[in-house]
């Protein structure tokens, strides 16, 4: 079968809409009815009505309608459905002819005119005789009617149109070219929808009025027909719900067919298309599952139905059919707005149709014994029909000569590709890749058999990587086999040595008789000689194969191939590695180098040779067989054995605090004769499989045997790509001594000791000392280092001081003082650095040396200082009097682990204070042990404040210390206490008594009390005094005393 009889006609395809046909308009010459043609077909939204416009000329030849059976009794049925019924009812026969007439109400010559119409109109009714078509008329006027009922001239003169042309007043209409035409034309076409919506209707009701005449001994086949016509005038109709229904009713009788080797291809032909109609309006009614079991079920019920064994490929093409629209359909579905998942989506659906396409060749192939295969079928066909085509869906001419003959040629590898392609699309859209790579190499497989060798190495070439690191060893070498024949059919000179290096390494499932022919092959490349074939080739290709060979090899002396083999996993495995992760500068740097060959046969290589990130270092790096270099050992890899290569070489001075990193190894096959061959491995070596095995080897509870003393386990051996110079180790001792913790804001001296330990002088030292950089950013304004330590730093000292030079290195002290102004611990550093001669392997470099210490000094708070206001008679006061004496006092605790020495203090009054004597320091001189509290007294007044003033300041109090263990020269803290604000009030009248110190039994005791007026007015007291009974009075017991303005009074 072609493929074309496989493929959907594109009347089954298309959405089934209502054919109207337009008759007398001239869209050529006459501009007014271009426009209207033009406003019926161009820029149609979705929300206009469903209808397919055609022009025709008013005398058209419509399809003839044959006459009417009135009885099936004696009928047998040739066919379930005609191959030209759909078109026919979508583009031949028309629900609805409209005929376009110019004539306006009020034409002069309207007698005339109306005749002409009438005529026009039975014309189309003549070419239309025996067909329910609907026929209407539209007249195209010049002017805007008038509102129904005003006009009575048009009314009658429509009236009379109507029964001149046999019309009833629905199928009359009038069209004013205006400017709003469109608008007029969009009513028209609402009432052609619905014309045609009856014509259907009546359609459906003429198809089912037959069902009575049948019987389901004979017409099994008519039923079906007619349930397919039901369906599709439905679809016209735009009635979907019903389609659907009868499209099942269709389906389900069409499979209680019996099936014959003469009908079953017509059976599955048609099954196939209601299936098509099934699914396709479920995904539109938004029904996706119900689609996808409608298929699974059409799957389950044909795949079976193969009918003939020599058409089983007829059947597998027919399959793949299925498959591929369904997956179009599904695709389309989802381009509308459904959803689709990984594990439900048109992948899977183009997956099997290539499947069958693929099963279809392969039973071309076992029938037709190959494309070369000929039948000697006659020409010209004898049953070839005049059209070329049968009156039935799904029928043939039946001859299975013809069949033999025709099936190979008519399997295209293009279909196969194309139906991998679009399923790779979906799996790569939907995140599935293992299928979209399993696809792939199906892909490449087939280009393989088309020989477009060139395509199929760049998908297999592609998918590679992703078996490498799945580590699918079995797929890949299988897939490498495949490429490895496209490259040796090509020529390609790189690639052949690349797969086959892969194909000989342990990765490879081949026997050990391929993996050595392989690369015996592959010595072969690289003396410029061509390959034996590869096995499974095409013969006449491994010719043309051969010549381009022949002419590489001519044209290839001198040429160098470098192979990136990082990401594959080659026959020689290579492993780099410094012996340590840092270097002294004074210490040679070493580097090995491992290989290890899985191959058959021993490898030679001509050349060794490691990059480093410092090009100045690759000349000692390299092991030469050639002669620029003597090699270190035999150049010969021997199968299962670890080599190993030892490089040394002596840093410079400059790299110091650098990394030197393995940017490469190169190892070179064959030589300067042939072709040369460079397997590259980036950074310290390894491949796709081997970070996989060194996990394994390190979870392996194997217990490995002892291997000889030059041997090494080629399992125990890591890449390290990477090491560090370090400066060389000083021989310097650097002591520091302080007494810890600081107290805020005292001068803390450490004592820097440096003693060299070095055979030679040491010059250019210089000391760095400081808070250590990378801390809090507020210590370093809060934290201030100084050499001079007899003077008090302040803020213009820095926490740094870098680079100090101290000349060439001897023992020595130097002192650094330290002032923090916050509390916390800190971290200082002292960093000194030097420099010095040496000779490394005849080399004399300059090894700048230093040491770092670093030491965590607590800063705490000294002494605390407490402050309070008490009376005279130490009482506590919550606010003072004024000009009334009382008393300020502070007491000082140490909180310091070390003994605190108090220089002096010193009262700074504000001056709303005074003093009643001369304040002097009362702990001057005193030294505070851990704990210990000092205390001071001062006797205060507080004189006359403003009106409304509450509270006043007190002023300061400076206390001058430093630590007992100090030196002389070490400057006093002067540490300054804010006194608080003090609460003021001022009172009417002041009262004290003088009373002797003591007083005898029974003898008199004098008392006097003072009385002073501080308001400006004269005030009057009274005073009286309560007995007691220990006293006995003499005297006035109340009295009355009138103190004057700022004066005293004494009652005694």
């Amino acid at each position: 079968m072609s493929p074309a009889q496989w493929d959907l006609p594109p009347e089954l395809c298309c959405r089934p809409m209502a054919f109207v046909a337009l008759t007398g308009l001239d869209v050529v010459y006459n501009a007014v009815h271009r426009a209207i043609w033009d406003a019926f077909c161009a820029n149609r939204r979705a929300d206009r009505v469903p209808i397919s416009f055609k022009v025709l000329p008013g005398d058209h030849e419509y399809p003839k309608c044959r006459t009417k059976r009135t009885s099936y009794e004696w009928y047998i049925p040739k066919g379930i459905l005609k191959t030209g019924w759909m078109n026919k009812h979508l583009n031949l026969v028309p629900a609805l002819v409209v005929l376009f007439y110019e004539l306006d109400w009020d034409e002069p010559q309207w007698k005339e005119k109306q005749s002409e119409c009438a005529t026009k109109v039975e014309i189309v009714r003549t070419s239309l005789q025996g067909r329910n078509t609907k026929v209407a008329v539209v007249l195209i006027q010049k002017k805007t009617p008038l509102p129904p009922g005003e006009d009575v001239m048009a009314s009658e003169r429509a009236a009379a149109l109507c029964n001149a042309c046999d019309l009833s007043g629905k199928s009359l209409f009038v069209l004013p070219h205006t400017d709003h035409l469109v608008g007029y034309i969009i009513r028209l076409e609402n009432a052609f929808y619905e014309h045609a919506q009856t014509y259907y209707y009546t359609e459906i009701r003429r198809v089912k009025s037959h069902k009575e005449f049948l019987n389901k001994t004979t017409h099994q086949l008519l039923f079906v027909r007619h349930q397919f016509k039901t369906a599709f005038f439905s679809e016209l109709k735009q009635d979907t719900q019903n389609a659907l229904k009868y499209y099942r009713a269709a389906y389900s009788l069409i499979h209680e067919l019996r099936t014959h080797e003469t009908n079953i291809l017509e059976i599955k032909t048609m099954a196939g298309f209601i299936n098509y109609k099934i699914c396709r309006l479920c995904f539109q009614h938004n029904t996706p599952l119900d689609a996808i079991a409608q298929f699974r079920k059409h799957i389950d019920l044909c795949k079976k139905k193969i009918g003939s064994a020599e058409l089983a490929f007829e059947h597998a093409a027919w399959m793949s059919k299925q498959f591929q629209y369904f997956g179009d359909l599904f695709d389309e579905a989802i381009k509308l707005g459904l959803t689709a998942i990984q594990t439900q989506n048109p992948g899977f659906y183009y997956q099997q149709a290539a499947h069958y396409a693929q099963e279809r060749k392969r039973l071309a192939f076992q029938l037709c014994g190959g494309p070369e295969a000929n039948l000697g079928y006659p020409a010209p066909d004898p049953l070839e029909t005049p059209t070329g085509i049968l009156d039935f869906y799904g029928q043939r001419a039946w001859r299975q000569g013809h069949q033999i003959s025709t099936c190979f040629k008519l399997v295209s590898q293009e279909l196969i590709i194309a139906l991998l392609s679009n399923a790779v699309a979906q799996f790569k859209k939907y995140k599935c890749p293992r299928m979209k790579s399993r696809l792939m190499v199906q892909m490449g497989e087939e280009y393989y058999h088309t020989k477009d060798y060139a395509k199929a190495l760049k998908l297999l070439d592609y998918v590679m990587c992703d078996y490498r690191t799945e580590r699918w060893w079995g797929l890949l070498t299988s897939i490498l086999g495949t490429a490895l024949r496209c490259s040796y059919l090509m020529a390609q000179v790189k690639d052949y040595v690349s797969y086959s290096m892969e194909l000989v390494g342990r990765a490879s499932m081949l026997r050990e008789d391929q993996k050595s022919r392989i690369q015996k092959n592959v010595a072969k490349v690289l003396k410029n000689e061509p390959p034996e074939a590869e096995p499974d080739c095409d013969p006449s290709a491994v010719k043309a194969a051969q010549a381009l060979w022949n002419e590489r090899g001519s044209q290839a002396s001198g040429e160098d191939l470098i192979l990136e083999v990082q990401d594959s996993v080659p026959f020689v495995q290579c492993k780099a590695r410094f012996l340590h992760p840092s270097f002294h500068l004074d210490v040679p740097v070493q580097l090995h180098v491992f290989l290890l060959t899985d191959s058959p046969h021993p490898v030679r290589f001509s050349k060794l040779c490691v990059s480093l990130s410092n090009q100045d270092y690759n000349q000692y790096c390299v092991v030469d067989s050639l002669g620029q270099a003597p090699a270190q050992e035999d150049m010969c890899l021997v199968p299962g054995r670890t080599h190993r290569y030892s490089f040394r070489f002596v840093a410079r001075p400059e790299d110091v605090g650098k990394k030197i990193e393995i940017t490469g190894v190169d190892l070179m096959l064959g030589s300067e004769n042939g072709r040369c061959i460079f397997l590259n491995w980036r950074g310290g070596g390894g491949d796709a499989a081997s970070s996989h095995e060194a996990l394994q080897a390190t979870r392996s509870f194997k217990r490995r045997g002892r291997l000889p003393e030059n041997e090494v386990d080629w399992d125990t051996v890591s890449i390290q790509a990477s090491t560090m110079i370090i400066s060389r180790v000083p021989r310097i001792s650097v002591q520091l001594h302080h007494e810890p913790p600081a107290l805020n804001n005292e001068m803390y001296c450490m004592m820097v000791t440096i003693q060299s330990h070095e055979d030679i002088v040491a010059r250019d030292l210089k000391l760095t000392a400081g808070l250590k950089p990378g801390q809090d950013a507020n210590l370093s304004h809060t934290t201030h280092v100084t050499l001079d330590g007899s003077k008090m730093c302040d803020d213009s000292h820095r926490a740094l001081l870098p680079d100090i030079p101290m000349g060439d290195l001897q023992p020595q002290e130097k002192p650094l003082s330290i002032r923090c102004s916050t509390t916390g611990p800190r971290i200082f550093l002292v960093h000194v650095a030097y420099t010095v001669d040496t000779c490394i392997e005849g080399r004399d470099i300059v090894c700048k040396c230093h040491k770092d210490e670093t030491v965590t000094i607590e800063t705490v708070v000294p002494f605390e200082v407490a402050v309070k206001f008490v009376s005279t008679k130490f009482e506590h006061l919550e606010h003072v009097f004024v000009d009334v004496p009382f008393l300020l006092m502070t007491d000082i605790l140490s909180m310091s682990p070390w003994p605190l020495h108090l220089v002096t203090s010193e009262l700074q009054l504000a001056p709303t204070m005074a003093a009643v004597d001369q304040p002097a320091s009362q702990v001057e001189e005193v030294v505070l042990q851990t704990g210990e509290s000092a205390s001071e007294c001062f006797c205060l007044t507080c004189p006359p404040v403003h009106h409304g003033t509450t509270g006043v300041a007190s002023g300061q109090y400076v206390m001058s210390w430093k630590r007992k263990s100090a030196n002389a020269t070490i400057p006093v803290v002067n540490t300054v206490i804010t006194l608080p604000h003090v609460a003021v009030e001022t009172i009417p009248l002041y009262v004290h008594a003088d009373l002797p110190s003591f007083g005898r039994v029974r003898e008199s005791l004098p008392v006097k009390y003072h009385i002073q007026n501080r308001t400006a007015i004269v005030q009057e007291v009274e005073m009286s005094v309560e007995p007691s009974d220990a006293f006995m009075f003499s005297g006035l017991k109340q009295v009355l005393v009138v103190p004057l303005i700022d004066t005293h009074s004494v009652a005694a």
